[in-house]
């Protein structure tokens, strides 16, 4: 065998992995395979003066490379059963914290020392939304900022990398069944190993359906998140991101009877673009250096949407939307929240007048052409409720951007362990359709790790 373990992606869930079994048997030979570059290579070439928007690259570098599509988020590690994946199901409840926790360690012993640890215990801002009708869920949250989970990712591929065979710029084609293993195939040549580990994230979706379709691995249909990034003054959502940082808040609409849901916070934070599959969304970032502040917080508003038979392609569904806001506004389009209940598109110069600056540059344009009446029946009734609880996010000058796309792969059918139905082949993080987050997709990289180990019998 060329390796003892092949880890496909270096996102937090193969870096994790790597890191648990580096930490404990270092004679093991593991080789990582990325689709992207190294971290100190990633580099979108969006600066805002001479390219303003997606150029659409051969592979992302906001979306691929060690670190994952994590590695320019605001680094929030989410440290809860109730979002972020269903891991808890799979390994337990207690196991699940107790794995986050492990991981908040390690984050704080390679760089993240220093950052705050906020936590939803004991406030009142979870009665405030009962009495609007508006749902706190429960979590301790550790906020890294991008620019320190940056220097996470740094400290850790800095330990790694003389010690695990990282083949960067390396696509993967497909795995197959070895004798005594699994060989992975890449245009440069395949390679051998006794375990293999799948870790490509939710950007790696449609990769995985055909892994999972080749070998035969049982899966089902997961769901897809369609919806808006908010963006607002800062002053607005203070009192919420000063003591939690990161508010999950869900919401039922009245008129439909969907669950509406409040998605990564951003405290005077900045709007970015995110490329998928060659289809440009929109996402947020924010850093923990105050230098790097702005005037504005933006998050996301997510309508979650399941499938029944016979339609499958949830994420098709999601696709064709992101598609049809880029063919209207040439990539993310920006919509005053005043324009859009007033039923009409925004303009560059009505923008241009609004009081809330944008921090993406974006094209103005009608959100009412893109999502479905449904969903933005909904994302509207939530900002509504929204205001109950932070008077001002109802303001006309309220910026709206679509569309945010939360792809999800469909559930591979793993047991305990992490493992498929085919032993020694592990799938974890969030192409498992297991977790959602940096937290869970990290624990769960930890959990199979001390599997192969020998520690998770």
């Amino acid at each position: 065998m060329d390796y003892n373990v092949i880890i496909v992606g270096a996102g937090p869930g193969g870096i994790f992995t790597a890191y648990e079994l580096m930490k404990n048997r270092p004679e093991l030979k593991v080789g990582v395979f990325e689709l992207g570059r190294e971290l100190s290579q990633r580099k979108c070439p969006i600066d805002g003066k001479k390219i303003k928007s997606c150029v659409k690259c051969p592979v992302c570098s906001i979306m691929s490379g060690f670190g994952g599509a994590g590695a320019f988020s605001d680094g929030k590690y989410n440290i809860t059963n109730q979002f972020g994946g269903t891991l808890y199901e799979y390994v337990g409840k207690q196991q699940a914290i107790d794995l986050m926790r492990y991981v908040d360690e390690i984050n704080l012993s390679h760089g993240g020392e220093g950052t705050k640890l906020y936590s939803t215990a004991n406030t009142q801002i979870k009665r405030m939304c009962l009495e609007n009708g508006l749902h706190l869920l429960d979590a301790q949250v550790r906020h890294l900022g991008t620019d320190i989970n940056y220097v996470v990712l740094g400290q850790l591929y800095d330990e790694l990398k003389d010690r695990v065979d990282f083949r960067f710029n390396t696509a993967v084609t497909t795995v197959t069944r070895a004798e005594g293993g699994y060989e992975v195939h890449t245009a440069d040549g395949s390679y051998t190993c006794e375990k293999c580990v799948i870790s490509v994230g939710r950007s790696g979706s449609k990769w995985m359906e055909g892994v999972c379709e080749s070998m035969e691995i049982p899966t089902k249909s997961n769901r897809v998140d369609i919806g808006v990034r908010v963006e607002l003054p800062a002053e607005v959502f203070a009192h919420l991101t000063d003591e939690l940082y990161e508010s999950k808040i869900v919401y039922r609409t009245e008129k439909f009877e969907d669950m509406v849901r409040t998605f990564c916070m951003n405290p005077h934070g900045v709007v970015v673009n995110e490329n998928t599959n060659g289809i440009v969304t929109v996402n947020g970032h924010s850093y923990e250096d105050p230098a790097k502040h702005t005037e504005n917080t933006n998050f996301a508003l997510l309508v979650s949407k399941h499938f029944s038979e016979p339609f499958k392609d949830s994420n098709g569904y999601g696709e064709s939307i992101a598609r049809l806001s880029n063919m209207l506004g040439g990539g993310v389009i920006v919509q005053r929240f005043g324009d859009l209940v007033r039923g009409r598109r925004s303009t560059v110069a009505r923008v241009r007048e609004s009081f809330v600056t944008p921090t993406l540059a974006a094209t103005p344009g009608d959100l009412s052409l893109v999502i479905p009446k449904r969903i933005l029946d909904g994302i509207i009734e939530m900002i509504y409720a929204l205001d109950k609880i932070a008077p001002g996010t109802a303001n006309d000058d309220t910026l709206l951007y679509g569309v945010e796309v939360k792809f999800y792969n469909m559930e591979v059918e793993i047991d305990k362990n992490l493992q498929t139905k085919s032993e020694g082949l592990y799938v974890i993080g969030d192409c498992s359709g297991v977790t959602h987050s940096l937290s869970h997709a990290s624990a769960s990289g930890i959990h199979v790790a001390r599997h192969i180990l020998g520690a998770g019998e």
